[in-house]
């Protein structure tokens, strides 16, 4: 029992540990370069194991957050950016190109007209009484990397009242579903309030950056996404080629 009851301690140690460096590194305490203490040093930091900082180490390696070097130590890494302007990418994409573990959690559900306050911004176009309405939370590594708000037009797309997005994102699900001609992305910065803050486990008023994206199918509005991420921990990146004269 003894035994049970130590690996439970030892792994609870490990989790603090981790989300210590990772709050560093994140934070910009620990810039890009930034050399990390030695795995001696940071058993006396942390009381425990070299094992467990050395878990720890590999861990946030695999999560892109840092560099093992043989000889040298351990580095943060820079940010890798995200492409995701221009193109229509889905969120799981954006995360595993950071060679993170993807998840994913639908917050609520529901069909509804446009609410008063959201009119103005979705537009005549998307105020249809048959929106289904969609929040939820995509994951990297563990934990909240973007959080979703969502209106698909029933009128456009009525097969989406019938998909399971418990289980599916409702962008995984309308890239390989429903074509669209025309996309629209506005980039925004926020201080995440109520639901966003809560889906994202930030302080409410924390900087954030969301992207608004459109999409429709010829003229006929698809749906309507509002995607916000942590302001500290990502970068959007667009290029752009010329068009050449004929």
């Amino acid at each position: 029992m003894a035994e049970r009851g130590a690996r439970v301690e030892t792994q609870t140690l490990y989790q603090r540990i981790q989300a210590d460096i990772e709050a560093k590194i994140v934070s910009g305490d620990w810039p890009p370069g930034h050399r990390l203490p030695t795995e001696l040093e940071m058993c006396a930091i942390y009381g425990c194991s070299r094992m467990t900082v050395n878990k720890v180490l590999t861990q946030l390696t695999r999560d892109g957050l840092i560099d093992r070097r043989k000889r040298a130590g351990s580095f943060v890494l820079q940010p890798r950016s995200q492409a995701a302007i221009i193109d229509v990418h889905d969120v799981r994409t954006e995360v595993e190109a950071l060679n993170r573990p993807y998840g994913y959690r639908l917050l609520q559900q529901s069909v509804r007209p446009a609410r008063e306050q959201e009119v103005v911004w979705l537009g005549e176009e998307m105020a249809s009484d048959r929106l289904l309405i969609l929040e939820a939370v995509h994951l990297a590594s563990g934990r909240p990397f973007c959080a979703e708000w969502r209106a698909i037009d029933l009128d456009t797309v009525p097969s989406a009242e019938r998909a399971d997005f418990a289980t599916t994102p409702p962008s995984t699900w309308l890239l390989h579903e429903v074509p669209w001609t025309v996309a629209e992305h506005t980039i925004s910065a926020i201080g995440a309030t109520g639901t966003i803050a809560t889906a994202l486990e930030l302080p409410e008023r924390t900087p954030c950056l969301q992207m608004e994206r459109r999409t429709w199918n010829l003229a006929r509005p698809v749906t309507v996404a509002r995607l916000t991420y942590p302001g500290d921990a990502n970068v959007f990146v667009a290029r752009f080629t010329p068009v050449q004269d004929v």
